[in-house]
């Protein structure tokens, strides 16, 4: 049966709150939309970002690597950008560099594309799975097939913005090519704001980090202080202070992991006002916030091995993609693939993967296994880890394969860029692993109120991965270049040199990678949580009873 979740509504300039039951799917199509939209602007607008940086503000290509109206701006107007220049002076260094004044709009432009991500993309996930009532059993399986389904939506926008966005920026023009994207945003916001009326808005709930604050120090001055019963949590519960939670989130049962964590709810004499609160915050913490904090320990080592993972990832796809730039681009007598769009066929994988995955193999497994969803959301991560290693060893064997063949006349590879479509496939397949299962570990097992924390989590590690790509690069070089020896990283020709064996130490870094999660995925210890809700008498009074819709 749908419980009715508490929202924010405002009427007449007075702060209610009310009752709205989630209507779970029928709030996708705008909430989808609206996400399809925005990534195929998002992604359209980077895609190509290394390209149009070197060819348009004459950065080197690895510069350009490792760096939304604004940017439209910058490719339309001509005093927004150095002088184009050719592929001669290039070659020879004779290029002239961007201005201050023009380096200020391109970053400038990169600033908002930054704040614009930061505030919508960590809370998107989140809130369509705030659409869905975590009590209903039905509700809670359709909550599963979001994260797929979302993710597989994703995949395609992106897909679309590496083809079509991308052809237009390399072969129309880059204004028309920023211009569109800049549209599409238009657009999806507009497309959000139909759905306003269905959508549930969960009241936030203050700060976790205030929260983990409070236990920390409680904890630590009442760390003389012997736990009762502590062999028996189940009476070490009745014992700490349990107050009751608000009806937005599930009761957290108390555990003996890391319980020294536990004493941050141990009740002295005075601790406690006649209505049952803690007078003093940073004294006395409730068993609530005790485990919302143990949650967010235990997260730690999954979370590093994710970083890891995009790491492995990263470089790989980095190094496909200056790879494509360097071979055959033809297919058929007229038309050249930009190089941005071989990314396409990775996301193409992805895309189609993740139907086959929902759809057939999820139910086929869960026969098996006896696991909703097939397999956990841990094993799945785990398997996703598994398959970008073989990508990077496949991506080695074909590496070597590019650096053997014979070079055309204008020194790129004769071999087609379709070459690396084997470990592009591979890595769109571990992404439908590995991706979409950290989304949903991470949106299930961080506290419920800090969901948006969550996502931002996840995409953190991406860009944490992103900026160590540059310091391993140059300690492989630095190493490799020894003794007056060639670097297996060329910075002017990715064919010269030993790019297959630098897919070998990536591979192994995954394989160590691979090692430490399986010891954090046997250590870990999922959330457990009530099947009850309880509600506090103060959100007996706050809640009206009145069904808005």
């Amino acid at each position: 049966m749908e419980q009715p979740a508490r929202v924010i509504d405002e009427e007449d300039g007075n702060r209610q709150v009310q009752e709205r039951k989630p209507r779970g799917w029928k709030t996708m199509p705008y909430i989808l939309a609206n996400e399809a939209a925005s990534k195929i602007a998002l992604y359209g607008v980077t895609a190509n970002l290394t390209i149009y940086m070197s060819d348009y503000f004459n950065m080197s290509l690895l510069t350009a690597n490792n760096g939304m109206a604004f940017l439209t701006l910058s490719a339309s107007v001509p005093g927004f950008k150095p002088p184009k220049c050719n592929t001669s002076d290039q070659e020879l260094g004779n290029c002239v560099g961007a201005s201050t004044f023009q380096h200020a709009i391109l970053y400038m432009s990169l600033a908002f594309l930054a704040i614009g991500c930061g505030g919508t993309v960590p809370c998107s996930v989140p809130f369509g799975a705030d659409q869905f009532d975590k009590t209903d059993e039905q509700h809670e399986k359709e909550t599963k097939s979001y994260y797929n389904w979302y993710y597989a939506l994703v995949a395609g926008s992106i897909f679309i913005a590496y083809t079509v966005i991308v052809y237009l920026q390399s072969e129309v023009s880059w204004p028309i090519g920023f211009g569109v994207p800049t549209g599409l945003m238009a657009f999806s916001i507009v497309i959000f704001f139909l759905g306003t009326k269905l959508y549930i808005y969960v009241a936030p709930e203050g700060s976790i980090f205030t929260s983990i604050a409070h236990v920390l120090v409680a904890s630590i001055l009442k760390r003389n202080l012997v736990l009762p019963y502590p062999d028996d949590v189940d009476q070490q519960e009745k014992e700490l202070y349990d107050p009751p939670i608000s009806a937005s989130k599930f009761k957290l049962r108390l555990t003996k992991q890391f319980r020294f964590l536990n004493k941050a709810a141990i009740i002295r004499e005075g601790d406690i006002n006649q209505n049952g609160s803690p007078k003093n915050k940073w004294a006395l913490c409730s068993i609530q916030s005790v485990e919302e904090l143990k949650c967010l320990i235990r997260i730690i080592p999954v979370w590093f091995s994710g970083m890891l993972y995009f790491l492995v990832l990263t470089q790989l796809m980095n190094f496909t993609y200056l790879q494509g730039i360097y071979m055959y681009h033809k297919l058929g007598p007229h038309f050249t693939i930009p190089p941005a769009s071989i990314y396409a066929i990775s996301y193409l994988a992805l895309t189609l993967f993740i139907p086959l995955y929902d759809i057939i193999l999820v139910p086929l497994a869960s026969k098996i296994t006896k696991i909703e969803g097939g397999i956990t959301v841990l094993q799945r991560q785990g398997t996703g880890i598994f398959i970008i290693i073989i990508a990077n060893v496949v991506g080695a064997l074909v590496a070597k394969k590019i650096q053997d063949s014979p070079l055309s006349s204008d020194g790129t590879s004769s071999l087609s860029v379709f070459w690396l479509t084997p470990q592009l496939v591979l890595i769109g397949v571990s992404g439908a692993f590995n991706d979409v299962g950290q989304i949903e570990f991470f949106n299930t097992q961080f506290p419920e109120h800090a969901s948006a924390l969550a996502t931002a989590v996840f995409y953190a590690s991406q860009a944490v991965a992103s900026y160590l790509c540059t310091p391993m690069v140059n300690i492989v070089n630095s190493v490799t270049s020894k003794n007056g020896k060639r670097a297996w990283l060329n910075d002017n020709d990715i064919l010269v040199g030993r790019l297959d064996l630098f897919y070998y130490v990536v591979a192994i870094l995954g394989v160590v990678n691979l090692l430490l999660f399986l010891v954090s995925a046997h250590l870990y210890q999922y959330k457990d949580m009530k099947i009850r809700r309880e509600l506090s008498d103060s959100n007996y009074s706050e809640m009206s009873s009145s069904d808005t819709q």
